[in-house]
């Protein structure tokens, strides 16, 4: 028996791995708050699919490297991420049954004197708002830029890196979520329905801006945002995925450094103007990043030597020699 559970382990990679542990995780608080959770079963059930799913994907890919099944071992996450993002929308408010908002307030006014959101008004016009709310909708895509990048270029532990640290990054903010739920300054700091008239943009913000209401579950005609919004404040997962890939594509040597730290910075800053987050949100967001990044090498090294018998090791910077 153990014999067959170490052939299965060997098919997995540190991606595959960490989904599993995680989506146990995940129905393990299904089972001890089954009693709060009303779609409990149905979780499970979601959660044990998943978990073979992913099995059968690693499997299949390394028992037959084909090109499609190689590219869907790549990319079956990026649904996963979304997949889970909802799993949380049914468990968090359930199983926590409290808002954090009032301590999160009360520290951004420790630190600044004042609420950030607000103070932002003062700068706020229609041109600016519609060019951060279209950068922060570039959000999903700077991770697959930044793998695609590495892919056509054959530096595929590299691809397997990014697309490790993008999971566990999501998943590391996932918990944040579920210890400490909140819902953001757009509703406890402002008026939420006259976002559109305070914070009005040009051409496509309102449009994104529904884009990203309907994916936190408060599309256009809810009557009762603050009871039903996604629970994904802290910390702020924006701030937290998109330094991770900062990081990543200068450490990976990537010329897509010079698109995402540009574009990343201003994202980050969005996540404040926009009003989705607190500065605390960000702060922690990137202090998250950072440990996300430590805890993440060290498991994804662990897994390969201990598996795959390899081990990744970021590239150094060559050193530049005087002429």
């Amino acid at each position: 028996m153990f014999q067959k559970i170490n052939k299965y382990l060997h098919y997995l990679t540190p991606t595959d791995y960490v989904v599993v542990v995680f989506y146990i995780f995940l129905t393990l608080l299904n089972i001890v708050f089954a009693n709060r959770v009303d779609q409990w079963f149905e979780l499970i059930v979601i959660n044990f699919a998943v978990i073979t799913v992913t099995i059968f994907i690693a499997t299949a890919h390394l028992k037959h490297n084909t090109f499609w099944r190689r590219q869907i071992h790549y990319w079956y996450t990026a649904p996963l991420i979304l997949l889970t993002f909802k799993e949380l929308y049914l468990m968090i408010k359930p199983i926590r049954q409290i808002d954090f908002d009032f301590i999160l307030i009360k520290i951004d006014r420790m630190i600044f004197g004042f609420d950030p959101t607000v103070e932002l008004m003062k700068i706020t016009t229609p041109l600016l708002t519609e060019f951060l709310q279209i950068i922060y909708a570039t959000f999903y895509f700077l991770p697959m830029i930044l793998a695609i990048s590495l892919y056509y270029k054959k530096k595929n532990i590299e691809v397997d890196f990014v697309i490790f640290s993008t999971v566990f990054g999501f998943f590391f903010s996932y918990i944040g979520y579920i210890l400490f739920p909140a819902i953001g300054p757009r509703f406890h700091l402002h008026d939420f329905f006259a976002t559109n008239t305070e914070l009005p943009g040009l051409f496509l913000t309102n449009f994104l801006r529904e884009v990203v209401n309907t994916g936190e579950s408060i599309p256009a005609g809810t009557l009762n945002p603050m009871e039903v919004v996604q629970r994904d404040v802290f910390p702020s997962g924006h701030t937290m995925m998109t330094a991770i890939i900062m990081y990543l594509s200068i450490k990976l040597q990537s010329r897509t450094k010079y698109f995402l730290l540009p574009v990343g910075t201003l994202l980050i800053f969005s996540t404040v103007y926009l009003r989705y987050h607190y500065v605390i949100d960000v702060i922690a967001g990137l202090a998250c990043a950072i440990l996300s990044l430590i805890f993440g090498y060290y498991i994804f090294n662990w897994w390969q030597r201990l598996i795959h018998k390899d081990l990744f090791i970021y590239p150094k910077r060559k050193k530049r020699t005087k002429d």
